[in-house]
């Protein structure tokens, strides 16, 4: 197996990131670092820019599917783990970098518009605080609770922490539903009451409580639960 380590330093993608940062590497270095290691006769870097030759660029490269990219000799399915789990922190990364230039959330629909994406294929139950400015943009997303949604996990003063550090205008409350309905429980009822309720005593109001499933939502405004 040919060795990265048979490279010069200056052309070794990890030292190169390290010395000179990671806008200095080409994409097959960067995927070069994600796959680690070559096979009988191909380096690593080798086995990288023959990944994104076979499948045109990058772009196209981050939509396949482990099946997809076991095809390519040498990536196995530790491999292709690597590169789909980077792939999704970038899409991530990008989805939350739009905020600043979004419009205005002006109704539930926007806001579901913006999430769905992000929580429609979730198998845990993620609990979200949405900070507004006073012009209805977000300023902060944060998860509070991942699992099952209670009263023992989820407190007003965790939701109001984040919004109060981040002079929040309003907060969207967001939770998915991995069971597909978007239909809340008596205890989401129960709970988002109360937030309503610490909300107005901190002045800081609810502007919404959204719940996602799959494509769908639910608005507690829109069912005029709050």
């Amino acid at each position: 197996m040919l060795s990265v380590k048979d490279l010069p330093l200056d052309d070794r993608p990890r030292e190169k990131l390290v010395m000179r940062g990671a806008q200095s590497l080409t994409d097959a270095e960067l995927i070069a670092i994600l796959l680690r290691t070559g096979l009988k006769g191909k380096s690593v870097i080798t086995l990288s820019q023959e990944l994104i030759l076979g499948f045109g660029n990058l772009a196209n490269l981050s939509t396949k599917s482990i099946n997809e990219l076991t095809k390519t000799a040498g990536i196995g399915n530790d491999k292709a783990v690597s590169l789909l789990a980077a792939f999704e922190i970038s899409r991530r990364i990008l989805f939350q970098s739009r905020w600043a230039s979004e419009k205005k959330i002006t109704a539930p629909a926007v806001a579901a518009e913006m999430f769905i994406p992000l929580f429609n294929h979730l198998d845990k139950e993620n609990f979200v605080v949405i900070c507004l400015n006073s012009a209805n943009k977000i300023i902060k997303y944060e998860i509070i609770s991942i699992g099952n949604l209670n009263s023992s996990v989820v407190h007003a003063r965790e939701i109001f922490k984040s919004a109060i550090e981040n002079k929040s205008a309003s907060i969207i409350l967001l939770h998915n539903h991995p069971s597909g309905n978007p239909e809340p429980s008596n205890e989401d009822i129960a709970i988002t009451k109360k937030l309503v309720e610490a909300g107005k005593i901190l002045d800081i109001p609810v502007f919404d409580h959204i719940i996602i499933a799959g494509n769908k939502y639910t608005s507690f405004v829109e069912k005029r639960l709050i």
